[in-house]
């Protein structure tokens, strides 16, 4: 299919337009639709896929999804579908989502042709808009395979990159509410043991009164409106990693309950430690990138890194680790937001993160990637 290749910062998506008939044929519903003595069954939703579990428990729980005003908007759509002449139908894209790399050949410049994924799209935004052309395409089969829609297919990412997208783009007064939101994250996305463990560990990192990161994630509902440093989801990544890594002795040494204060406290001990390393000139400062996203996942990767051979004991670990991390006041200028990505050059974002985590765990004299 024809598509325009997008780059923003470090993402690339495709912006694609389908004949309608062509569209539906494509995509999957998670939730019930419901029309005039019709409906649309919701598709089947393997256990292990986070992403479509995530949005159809968000869907089926919130009263914005309920059956009744689900069949009010799309009852809605569907005529305006039908009394819409000159006025687009469907003038805003409907957002796409594939796990597989789609082949993007070029014709010129960003223009070219997108291979098709092998199953269906999960949509992440617009299951209304296209449950209503679908029933409308049942009563008005010509007028509608005369309808276009605008995509943008997103293919390749991780399963919290599409339930990031979701509650990105549903965190609007008009839609689910924020806070709603955040809590149905934690507990549906979340579901597995070492998953839950990570979310505590987020969980604390943003409310507990000594911790280095407080009120500084972004919950997409926090109470505080100071500036955010990182994404929920982002930080989640990083320490489920690490969890995973280290789940087996987690569950040897006591579980969740006994391990998630020791874990919180090492992360804490250690970001103190980091926060003194690059000083108060840089530690949280705008015209510098110690607390930007990119760095605060590669250190959490260091303190994994240095948990593993000195993590024990506790008793006089925040200031080891204080003067271990000493190097990294002489690195501080590297870490200026001018010029930080020639000094970094990397592919993307996640080639720049596992830099950074290697130089200044070189530089520390730190042990990378050392295997359990």
């Amino acid at each position: 299919m024809h598509a325009m290749r997008i780059r923003q910062k470090d993402g690339v998506f495709y912006f694609v337009s389908y004949p309608a008939p062509d569209l539906l044929a494509k995509v999957r519903f998670i939730s019930r639709f419901y029309s005039e003595g019709e409906e649309i069954a919701p598709g089947p939703i393997a256990h292990d896929d986070d992403v479509a579990q995530f949005i159809a428990r968000i869907e089926r729980n919130d009263k914005a999804f309920q059956r009744a005003l689900s069949r009010a908007k799309v009852r809605q759509l569907r005529n305006f579908y039908e009394t819409a002449v000159t006025q687009p139908p469907i003038p805003g894209t409907v957002l796409l989502f594939t796990h597989e790399r789609l082949r993007f050949q070029s014709n010129a410049g960003e223009a070219g042709s997108l291979a098709e994924p092998g199953a269906k799209f999960l949509i992440i935004d617009g299951q209304h808009r296209l449950a209503a052309l679908h029933f409308y395409l049942q009563t008005h089969p010509e007028d509608a395979a005369t309808i276009s829609v605008p995509c943008v297919v997103f293919d390749g990412r991780s399963e919290e990159f599409a339930s990031e997208m979701f509650v990105i783009i549903n965190s609007t007064p008009t839609r689910i509410n924020k806070s709603h939101l955040v809590d149905l994250y934690e507990r549906v996305s979340w579901a597995a043991p070492d998953r839950k463990f990570a979310a505590r560990l987020v969980e604390k990192l943003y409310t507990e009164g000594d911790s280095p990161l407080r009120y500084r994630i972004n919950r997409l509902g926090g109470r505080s409106q100071r500036d955010k440093w990182i994404l929920q989801a982002e930080l989640f990544n990083e320490l489920h990693r690490w969890v995973r890594a280290r789940w087996r002795s987690i569950q040897t040494s006591g579980g969740s309950a006994r391990n998630v204060e020791r874990y919180y406290g090492i992360v804490r001990d250690f970001l103190k430690a980091a926060r003194a390393a690059f000083t108060d000139a840089a530690w949280g400062k705008e015209n510098y990138m110690v607390t930007k996203p990119v760095t605060l996942k590669a250190l959490v990767r260091v303190c994994a890194d240095l948990a593993r051979e000195d993590a024990e004991p506790e008793a006089g670990r925040a200031s080891r680790w204080e003067e271990r991390l000493t190097p990294w006041t002489e690195q501080v200028r590297q870490f200026r937001a001018e010029g930080f990505y020639e000094r970094f050059p990397a592919k993307g974002e996640v080639e720049r993160v596992a830099r950074i985590h290697r130089d200044l765990a070189r530089a520390a004299g730190i042990e990378v990637g050392k295997k359990e």
